[in-house]
């Protein structure tokens, strides 16, 4: 099968989630992705665990790190240094995420790399940037916390409250890959490698979009406010008579819709609720009527009903049922990639649909490699 990225080496120093998430991206659309560990113990999320799989593998681990070769390297031995140095020198693309510095210790850094290999690209994803915040650790929670993220998440009464997936990692590795392939391209038409630098705090920052916009050009600082939304309503879950019905109206033609269905056509025309604006800031009251409505009927049958006039509107979920919602609906949510044992593993497929390359999937995550002699 034709990929995207078939001539593509890249040689992966990262470890823990965004660097490896992005690289995984580029094993998936074909780039052969080499992954440096360290001897004996691996990648940091090898140990992350429960849960494990019945082979006793941490599932961590292989959320990130399918389609990839694997080698043992101890960079603080001049034998395996000298290794890593020859493959980088021979790759397209290096990805660290080591503290800023660390990697000019080993002769593996940019600046060294790039002259003897000008087309190199090069992505340091950091935690805070190589400046004044270099030496702050690059945990996703911490950033969350100090980029704001956690003041903006949870109850308005209760404590700030963390998004329950490493986010932030994930948007980091999504910002590296669009640097990388920006990168390449730009090599396709100059030869000329560059450096791609990300850091997880401006990852996060990008990534609050409406609500960063709102601070910096109207001058407002977001609060929790649960599941409300802070500039449209009805945009949250609501109780019925069984389960919660979730809500996402965003215009006024499918609140009218919803009004409809609710057996009051009149809240649509009550100046109150006419236009997002008024609903937004009558919003506690709306709440109200809504929940007096909804609690003739269950959740599901509400859902259905709002579905097939299309306003948005269904169930909450857990992670089985989401699943289950994506297979029903003919989106092949999983594949399954085979061992060198002959067992095989389940994991979520790669989301990016291509008409003529589309991502392949050649392996489990790899085994924990042994330290070779070099």
């Amino acid at each position: 099968m034709t990929t995207a990225l078939g001539n593509l080496r890249v040689l992966d120093f990262a470890r823990v989630l965004a660097g490896p998430f992005a690289t995984m991206l580029l094993a998936d659309l074909g780039a052969t992705v080499t992954k440096v560990e360290r001897p004996g113990t691996g990648d940091d999320t090898r140990a992350w665990g429960p849960p494990h799989d019945r082979h006793g593998q941490a599932t961590y681990f292989q959320s990130v790190n399918r389609n990839k070769d694997a080698i043992a390297l101890d960079l603080s031995d001049p034998r395996d240094r000298a290794e890593a140095r020859r493959l980088a020198l021979s790759a397209d693309v290096v990805v660290e995420n080591f503290r800023p510095g660390l990697m000019a210790e080993f002769g593996l850094d940019h600046d060294q790399l790039r002259a003897e290999n000008p087309g190199l690209i090069y992505c340091s994803i950091t935690g805070f940037g190589r400046g004044p915040g270099a030496q702050l650790p690059g945990y996703d929670l911490l950033v969350q916390a100090l980029g704001g993220l956690m003041s903006i998440t949870g109850e308005p009464e209760g404590q700030p409250q963390k998004v329950g997936v490493a986010v932030v990692d994930v948007l980091a590795g999504l910002f590296a890959t669009t640097g990388i392939l920006t990168a390449l391209h730009h090599r396709t038409r100059t030869g000329e490698g560059q450096r791609v630098d990300v850091d997880l705090l401006s990852c996060l920052l990008a990534g609050l979009v409406n609500q960063a916009s709102g601070y910096t050009s109207g001058g407002v600082v977001p609060t929790r406010m649960g599941n409300q939304h802070p500039s449209i309503a009805p945009y949250e879950p609501l109780p019925c008579s069984h389960g919660e019905l979730v809500l996402a109206v965003g215009n006024d033609r499918q609140f009218t819709d919803l009004c409809q269905v609710l057996g009051a056509p009149h809240l649509a025309e009550d100046e109150r609720y006419a236009t997002n604006t008024a609903r937004v800031r009558h919003r506690g009251q709306l709440r109200t009527e809504l929940i007096r409505l909804l609690a003739a009927r269950p959740a599901e049958d509400w859902a259905k009903e709002l579905t097939r006039v299309r306003v948005p509107a269904g169930i909450v979920n857990d992670i089985a049922g989401a699943f289950a919602l994506a297979t029903g609906l003919g989106l092949a949510p999983t594949v399954e990639l085979p061992r060198a044992d002959g067992s095989a593993v389940t994991l979520c497929r790669n989301p990016i649909n291509l008409s003529a390359t589309p991502p392949v999937y050649r392996s489990a995550p790899p085994p924990l490699p042994r330290h070779r002699s070099v």
